[in-house]
């Protein structure tokens, strides 16, 4: 599996995402869904990344959007059908979170559903060390959604330690 920055307009991707967004909307009220389409992945603050097989198959997408110059947001996390438990979702959360380090970031925060539909998800992100938290960056109280969140730790400049793919580091 190869991790790396891709365009969200080309067609597997916008599939993939029309899925996401099926899903979402049939699990939640439209108000509570802060999934984002494809335009609003194409944002100079996001950095969308696709994981992919040797045979170029899409195995699952996500974003990092950037809130402030020291804080960071996983956003569109979905892995494809054909491709769950396979690690696909544990690869691009670890490579999201090596580019938050690589960018100084002390704090990543996701908003994710509460629905049942959405336990694998939270136990991804507990098993990353995320933890139960609060609204942030304007999000509110929703019993539609659940808030976590992670401190990083801060790798020292010119440490030796890299992300997973110091590509993924670029600020649009």
């Amino acid at each position: 599996m190869r991790i790396v920055v891709e365009d969200p307009s080309q067609e597997d991707i916008v599939a993939l995402l029309q899925e996401h967004l099926s899903d979402m909307h049939a699990t939640s009220p439209a108000e509570s869904v802060h999934a984002l389409d494809v335009e609003a992945l194409r944002h100079p603050g996001i950095l969308f990344v696709a994981a992919r097989d040797a045979e170029n198959r899409l195995l699952g997408v996500g974003a990092l959007r950037e809130i402030s110059a020291d804080h960071g947001e996983i956003k569109s996390m979905r892995t494809a059908r054909y491709a769950r438990r396979q690690g696909v979702a544990d690869g691009i959360l670890h490579a999201l979170a090596g580019v938050a380090r690589a960018r100084r970031y002390e704090r990543l925060s996701l908003e994710t559903g509460s629905d049942p539909y959405f336990e694998p998800a939270h136990r991804l992100y507990e098993t990353h060390g995320f933890e139960p938290t609060g609204p942030f960056d304007g999000y509110a109280e929703d019993p539609h959604s659940r808030f976590f969140s992670k401190a990083l730790e801060i790798l020292p400049h010119g440490s030796s330690r890299r992300p997973s793919s110091i590509a993924l580091c670029a600020r649009k």
